[in-house]
């Protein structure tokens, strides 16, 4: 049976880990580079950097923190924010980086993704997604550039072409439960999973190691993403998979 991951996530800006609500207020946390060894110890399954204002700003790719973060770490690692190209792509898998994560690129540019799947194979290529509900047309669309800009594309259409495309992972966060701590969206998590072949990691909500035991029994989801109750050490880890093994979700001890 396939073990589900824990993966906490660092959303780094101007070279400093953030966290804000429904992204939005953010505040400083830490060193990316510290952060990522402190999680490799304490019993991460991977771990995954979203250069959170890449995209916006336009700056270059944070090689040299991927390379200081990549002689540290035992698992696997996740690089998003900011890439534009298949060079791009190459130029983090070169630095340590063992997949990434595209979201406003693969947006503006679908081709992206079949270029980067058939070159590197599609399992170093996840597709990001932040969807937030439209309470007038009741439906999820995708946003980008950090959740700050919004699209007309239909999250669930997304999901579909992508795939399509040789996405080989989702990354899929709730912009509507994202920071506030009550749970996963499993409803919109279940539309996806139930659509698609490929592996979903959610993201969004977290708050307590009940969340992530009620997120693999509810959906079939193969791994769930925080932020904030990891950094805060609000839960460890170690509770999450403690309480996850004994309710029967199969997961990698500490």
């Amino acid at each position: 049976m396939i073990k589900k991951r824990i993966i906490p996530c660092l959303d780094v800006k101007d070279g400093v880990v953030v966290k804000g609500i429904q992204f939005k207020g953010l505040r400083e946390i830490g060193n990316p580079v510290d952060l990522a060894k402190r999680y490799n110890a304490l019993g991460a399954d991977e771990l995954v950097f979203l250069d959170i204002s890449a995209t916006e700003t336009g700056h270059a790719l944070m090689l040299d923190v991927i390379r200081q973060t990549a002689k540290e770490l035992f698992i696997p690692m996740t690089i998003g924010g900011g890439i534009q190209s298949v060079s791009d792509i190459s130029a983090l898998l070169g630095a340590g980086a063992d997949k990434v994560s595209l979201n406003s690129a693969a947006l503006r540019n679908p081709d992206l993704i079949s270029e980067a799947s058939e070159k590197f194979g599609s399992q170093c290529i996840c597709i990001a997604i932040d969807a937030k509900w439209d309470e007038e047309k009741q439906d999820w669309f995708c946003y980008t550039h950090g959740g700050k800009q919004a699209t007309d594309i239909r999250t669930l259409d997304w999901v579909k072409r992508v795939e399509a495309l040789g996405a080989g992972e989702l990354l899929v966060t709730s912009m509507d439960y994202d920071g506030m701590q009550q749970g996963f969206d499993h409803k919109l998590l279940s539309l996806i999973q139930g659509m698609s072949t490929i592996p979903v990691i959610a993201s969004g909500g977290a708050g307590s190691a009940d969340h992530f035991s009620d997120l693999f029994i509810e959906t079939n989801v193969s791994a769930g993403l925080a932020a904030s109750i990891f950094h805060d050490e609000d839960v460890s880890i170690q509770e999450v998979k403690d309480l996850c093994i004994q309710k029967g979700v199969p997961m990698r001890s500490v």
